[in-house]
Order: structure tokens, then sequence, then C-alpha cells
């Protein structure tokens, strides 16, 4: 954070750097524990992001961490080294352990505050956002194993006040964050309160509760569950003839050229209508003029297939452009609305090799993997683009199902997302596919009855993400502000200065007799080591 080069500090303070005030990953003399004893053990998912807590509760013999692992004990700084963990905030100073010793991580460097420096004074200043964005330029190593190194932690810039004056500091941050915390968490308790009126209101939707008053007004005007089947049925049927018509063309055209090339393929008869009478209703109950069917009720079989994206070699990751035609991917797709910008690109040349995976405006995509079941509609600057092998396309029927409904029917964790995610269950990841696809059931209202429940759910939802928003802004305000507080604690401008204080030097003359004391010490205990060691092959020799 260098804040001692950047800001003006106070005339009593001084600037030094962190090895001069804390031991810097300190070493551990083993020799001196059993193997048998119990330790605490702190892996990387101990520690929390940003919040300082840290579980210490987990038991290990001393044998089974002596290798491998970092040692500390209460009261010293850890600070995750590696990416992301570092960027996220996984600081913590260690609370009480167990038999006064703790193992964790190789990833964590310790910092051990020396007499007169507190160690929550450390905490703050290398946890705050400023510290971590330059912690995070000077890391060194290869991409997603980049770590920041002890030489440069060790010779950061800190401003150091007298011990008095870091007590004041860090009483009055903690003063101030205990009142933000609280802030925060009547904020983050809305925003799971929306998120539950949001399901409760997709929930009611497609189980019909929404436009139950609609139905009852309108019952005169609504087909029966029997009549909705039949439009499907005579739909698909529609759609084959009208596909068997252009084929006959086609031939007669084929024909008339002399018979060149292969003969146009006749369209097939199209496969009787999947019936979900003999499985489970999987709403808890749905109007009576309401079915429950599958998609291939209502995906247009004869304008585009139900397809996904390239796979394997079809498309290789030295054909991806930066310019060109774009290949939509998982990027592309946010909470039901398409996400603009790409990042892979294909030449024309390859596109058309790829013809069959093109969507045109108003396509459905669908992810297959990550966030399995995220859909949006294409939307008319992307029409003719490509799809990658972790989407689905699927391009409906509008006089039977129209795209918003089909959207909303993906959001939440509703009926459609509970197939998803128990037909996806058994694989080490959840992975979506055409034939899960397929096996969906999935709520059918009428056209007319569709275009009532959209209208509802854009309504209020509208306002819910209005109030998610607001609520998100102010999340970022409160961070904002928490740096702040930060920035102005190690600039001298928390709280105010007390001219009784000691200066800074004063203290570091200390921690620097400290520090030789102790090595002199330790000097002093490696030379008797020696001797012992000596005299004890001495008498071993004369034996």
């Amino acid at each position: 954070m260098n804040i001692s080069s950047k800001e003006v500090i106070p005339s009593s303070w001084d600037s030094t750097v962190l090895e001069a005030i804390v031991e810097v990953n300190p070493k551990l003399d083993k020799t001196q524990f059993s193997d048998d004893l119990d330790v605490s053990f702190v892996p990387m998912p101990a520690v929390e992001a940003e919040s300082g807590q840290v579980d210490v509760t987990e038991i290990k013999k001393f044998t089974d961490v002596r290798k491998g692992y970092t040692a500390f004990q209460e009261k010293d700084v850890l600070f995750a080294k590696i990416t992301p963990c570092m960027e996220n905030g996984k600081m913590a100073i260690v609370p009480g352990v167990k038999n006064d010793l703790g193992f964790g991580s190789t990833e964590f460097h310790v910092l051990r505050s020396y007499s007169g420096v507190l160690p929550q004074y450390v905490y703050y200043y290398v946890s705050s956002k400023l510290f971590r964005i330059e912690a995070q330029h000077n890391m060194t190593g290869a991409v997603g194993q980049r770590r920041v190194p002890a030489p440069w932690l060790s010779g950061i810039d800190i401003p150091l006040p007298s011990t008095k004056e870091q007590h004041r500091i860090v009483a009055k941050i903690e003063e101030l964050f205990s009142e933000l915390d609280k802030g925060i968490e009547s904020l983050k308790t809305a925003r799971e309160q929306l998120k539950v009126y949001r399901q409760s209101l997709l929930k009611h939707a497609f189980e019909g509760k929404l436009t139950e008053q609609w139905r009852k007004e309108n019952a005169d005007k609504l087909a029966t569950a029997d009549q909705l089947l039949e439009r499907i049925k005579q739909e698909r049927e529609d759609r084959y003839q009208q596909q068997l018509e252009a084929w006959k063309a086609t031939v007669k055209q084929w024909e008339a050229g002399g018979k060149e090339g292969k003969k146009p393929t006749k369209p097939k008869q199209l496969p009787e209508l999947k019936s979900s009478e003999s499985d489970n209703s999987v709403s808890s109950s749905i109007p009576s003029n309401w079915i429950e069917t599958y998609i291939d009720s209502f995906w247009s079989l004869y304008k585009k297939p139900l397809t996904t994206g390239p796979f394997g070699t079809a498309l290789k990751k030295s054909e991806h452009k930066s310019k060109g035609e774009p290949v939509l991917g998982i990027e592309n797709i946010g909470r039901g609305v398409f996400a603009r910008g790409n990042k892979i690109f294909v030449d024309k040349v390859k596109a058309k090799e790829l013809s069959s995976f093109i969507v045109d405006a108003g396509d459905l995509i669908i992810s297959r993997s990550g966030t399995v079941g995220e859909i949006c509609e294409v939307p008319p600057e992307y029409d003719g683009a490509l799809i990658s092998t972790n989407l689905i396309r699927v391009s409906l029927n509008k006089k039977i199902l129209l795209s918003e409904y089909f959207v909303f029917l993906f959001q939440g964790e509703g009926v459609v997302m509970k197939q998803v995610r128990e037909l996806c269950t058994g694989s080490s990841r959840d992975f979506l596919n055409q034939t899960i696809l397929k096996d969906i059931l999935f709520p059918l209202p009428s056209i007319e009855e569709q275009k009532e429940i959209i209208n509802i759910l854009e309504q209020f939802l509208s306002v819910s993400d209005q109030l998610d928003t607001e609520i998100k802004d102010n999340l970022n305000r409160t961070e904002a502000l928490r740096q702040s507080i930060l920035k102005k604690a190690f600039s001298g401008k928390l709280v105010p200065q007390d001219p009784n204080d000691e200066p800074a030097t004063l203290l570091l003359d200390r921690i620097a007799a400290e520090k030789a004391d102790a090595a002199t010490r330790a000097k002093k205990a490696v030379v008797k080591k020696i001797k012992t060691r000596l005299k004890s092959n001495r008498v071993r020799t004369n034996a």
C-alpha cells in the first residue's frame, strides 16, 4: 500500500518496512515437541475471505503435520499468498490454538509481531484492498499459481505509530467496522428476502396461482387441456406437411435440372408425441386446462434441430480468432438475459463449415456446464452467430410456447431446474445434454395465459431487480467506506494525535534491540547444542 510514501503521516510516526516490525515466516524448533502432541490445523478453506474469521477447531497429531505444513501460534497473522486466495482477502489473526501450536497450508505467509506492535494493526494493513492490489501486481510464478513472494512482503513500506496510537486506531476501526457490519447484515438479509420472494413468485407462476383470477375472468375463452394437446398435435402435423410440400417442390426442381446430384431427402414422419400420462406430475398442482409435456411438443423440429455446439476437432483452439464471426459461450448468458461481448471468433471459411451450429435471432441458448440451465434469447445483432460446445440451441414453435415464458421456466430453483439437477446427478459435475433436456416435463398453459404470466412476472420481477440493484450499490458503498476508513487510519487521520505519545523511532529502537538480543540468544543456543553434541561424541569414542 505504501501509504507512507503517498500520504503525509504525523511527525511522531515513522515509515519503515514490514520485516522491521514483524518476523516473516518465523522458524520453529520441531525437536522440542513429541509426535503425539495434539495441534490445531488450518487448511486454506478454514480462513474466510474478507471477514478475518478462521476456524482452528480441526486437530491433528504433530507427527502428521511436522513436514509439509506452515507452523504458527496465537496472535500470528496468516496471509494467503497464492492467487486467488490473496485477492479474495483470506487473512486472519490466529486465535487460541491447541497446545499453543498450529499448522496450516504452505500457501500462508506468517507474520509475527514484535513487542509493541499490535497484530490487529498489521492485519488491518495487509488485508486492506489497496494493499492486496499492490501485492497482486508483485506476484510471481505461472498463471494460476502466482504467489506473493516473501522478500517483497518483507520489504513493503508500512507507516508505524506508537503502541498507544496503534491501540486507539485499532479500537476506532473495530468500532466503525462493527457499525458497518450491522448495516451489511441488514442489507444481506433484505437481499435474501428478495431471493425468497423471487422464488415464491416463479413457483406460483408455474402452478397457475398468479393467473387464477385471470382464468376466472376468461373462463369462456380458455381451451381445455385436451384441446391444447390437440392443437400441439395439429401444429406438428401442419409443420410436417409444410416440410413435405417444400421437399416435393425441391424434387421437381431436381428432376427439371436433369437429376444432377443427390436426390433431396424426404423428411421423415414425425415420431409420435411422447406421452406424459405415465409419469408422475412434477408440479404440486397445475390448473385443469394446463398440460405437462416434453420439449418435442414445442421446439421447431423442421425449422432447426435441437443441437449442441461443435465438439473436439470440429473447432480447434488454434482456429480461434480475435475477430470474425462470433462464437457464443456460457459467458453470453446472464440471468435470463443475453450478455453482449465475445472472446472467440472464427473466420468466414470455418463459419461456413460449422453452418449447422448457427443461431438465428430469437433462438434460445442454454448452458450445458458451469452455470447449468442458464438460458437467454439471442438478440437481433447476433443473428448468424455460432454456438460453442458448452451451449444447446433451442428454436421454439412460438405458436405453442413463447420464448419469454420458456426463459422464466428456467429461472430460480423451480420445477424445471429441480428436474435438471436431479437428471444431471451421477457425474462428477452437472452436465446438461439433449437427452436430459428431452426428459424434462414442462408445465404448459395456452398462449394467451403465457402472455398474462409473462406480463405479471416482468412487472413484479422488475421491481425486485431494481431493489436488488439498490442493495448491491449500498453494499459496494459500504465496502468503499471500509477502505476509506483504513486509508485514514494508516495516514494518521482517523483518530486525534496525542502529543504525549512517544515517537515511533523509540519503538523501532526497542524492536531492534529485541531482535539483536534474540539473535544473540539463538547463537548461544546453537553453540551450546554443538558443544553438547561434541561432548557426547567424545564419550562414545572413549567408550
